[in-house]
């Protein structure tokens, strides 16, 4: 299989269902993020998680292209630099967090642009 399509069989589905979660559950993701930014820990480890994630994208698919293929390469990209920025910057990115969670258009547009990429590169992956 080539690694474009299991990329996207992969991202799409999560970010479809991500998009979805944070969209309808609002004071949820509200709740959980308070909890993820007061946590040092769990701070650090997503930073591993999301900088662990994004490196193997950039590693193994660093396709730059108009196209879904660029997009699946982005998201390796803003991957990376959201795990660095977590793990080396982590005050200002709990900063950063408090923001975003006071203002509900700031978490539910994002959460709308997920579920569609989501929707777009699962059509890629599965059917494209």
């Amino acid at each position: 299989m080539d690694t474009s399509i299991f990329l996207a069989k992969l991202i799409g589905p999560i970010m479809l269902m991500a998009g979805i979660f944070v969209v309808i559950y609002p004071k949820r993701i509200n709740s959980l993020g308070k909890e993820f930014l007061a946590s040092g820990a769990l701070l650090f480890m997503s930073s591993i998680i999301t900088l662990t994630a994004g490196l193997s994208i950039v590693n193994s698919h660093n396709i730059w292209a108009l196209n879904w293929r660029g997009l699946i390469t982005a998201i390796g990209w803003i991957a990376v630099i959201a795990g660095g920025a977590r793990m080396l910057l982590p005050d200002a990115m709990k900063n950063i967090g408090d923001v975003m969670l006071e203002n509900r258009m700031v978490i539910t547009v994002p959460g709308i642009l997920m579920a569609l990429i989501g929707v777009y590169l699962s059509y890629q992956g599965y059917f494209g």
